[in-house]
């Protein structure tokens, strides 16, 4: 991506940003949004204010300009060669609110971390939500993946989400609209979640703080949490644990470049230092071709890959074994 291309496209669109009042950033660095702390830039950065100046904005945008959203950027790893067109980033500022509004209900926009929508549900006495005190990222990314820890997902606790459409027009989806199944939600891609309502049930706070503490006890001893990194880098194989096949084929603590599979968690990726994308994405692809070797199990992404290669640096699935 050329330092000229952010130029270009604000020039072919030069009226969709008037009158809004989020901020535009052109050429702006995606290592400093995501938590592994790599990628290339963003063409375009738009943090809308809030909900209305988010359709606002969707208005107006060509639909031919690539669009992609990201939160908080914890489970994203932003490829070298930069993500073309808008990068929507929502803000805790605009999207972050989290209320309760009934008695065994809360709200919380997308921003909202999941750690303090579990902190939320607790001042409020709200059981069930105990589990996103562990879960290391935001409620929009909760609700696409169905995120889960501790042997409870999203699933269980959502009632509606709210969205937008490409075109700025609103939606609410139920519970059974989301399509939920392990780390997977079946809700159309284009819709850019902004808030959702929740469910607990009634707890006395004392147990709450109970569940948190263990959570937060496990996270601290068999996690890398203070680390660069974007959390379980492959889903769970059916009937069976990644880091489990990850470490029988010999893969705990394997290096390329300056990214390694955790000591404490080989599910876990981490930048050790001034690892590039690339370096990442090859440690992924090389573990998941020694667990197919080793196993015959295809391990998938967790994390989510985004945007474009450097030139003469693409990263082959399973290094391109045809296993």
């Amino acid at each position: 991506m050329s330092d000229n291309s952010a130029g270009t496209l604000l020039d072919t669109m030069p009226n969709v940003f008037d009158g809004l009042r989020g901020k535009v950033t052109p050429n702006a660095p995606m290592a400093n949004v995501t938590w592994f702390r790599v990628g290339g830039p963003a063409e375009i950065m738009f943090q809308p204010a809030d909900r209305d100046d988010l359709a606002a904005f969707l208005r107006k945008l060509p639909e031919d300009v690539p669009l992609l959203v990201v939160g908080v950027g914890s489970n994203l790893l932003i490829r070298d060669g930069g993500i073309p067109g808008v990068v929507v980033r929502l803000s805790a500022k605009g999207f972050g609110e989290v209320k309760q509004v009934s008695d065994t209900r809360i709200e919380a926009g997308a921003a909202c971390l999941d750690k303090r929508l579990s902190a939320a549900a607790h001042q409020a006495g709200l059981g069930g939500f105990h589990f996103y005190h562990g879960i290391p990222g935001g409620v929009g990314g909760a609700l696409r993946m169905n995120a889960g820890a501790n042997g409870t997902e999203t699933r269980e606790r959502v009632v509606e989400v709210h969205a937008l459409d490409r075109r700025g027009r609103k939606h609410v989806l139920s519970n059974a609209d989301m399509g939920y199944d392990y780390r997977h939600s079946a809700a159309p891609q284009d819709l850019i979640f902004t808030h959702a309502v929740f469910e607990g049930y009634r707890e006395d706070g004392e147990t709450i703080r109970k569940e948190m503490d263990a959570v937060q006890q496990h996270r601290e001893t068999v996690q890398p949490i203070r680390e660069k990194t974007g959390g379980s880098t492959f889903k769970n194989p059916p009937g069976t644990s990644a880091w489990k096949q990850i470490d029988e084929a010999g893969c705990r603590g394997l290096m390329i470049g300056a990214a390694q599979m955790s000591p404490m968690h080989c599910n876990f990726m981490i930048n050790t230092g001034n690892a590039t994308a690339y370096d990442l994405e090859s440690l992924g692809e090389t573990v998941r071709a020694r667990v197919l070797e080793h196993s015959g199990i295809r391990l998938e992404w967790e994390i989510k890959r985004l945007g474009n290669f450097r030139e003469g640096q693409m990263v082959q699935e399973f290094l391109g074994r045809l296993l």
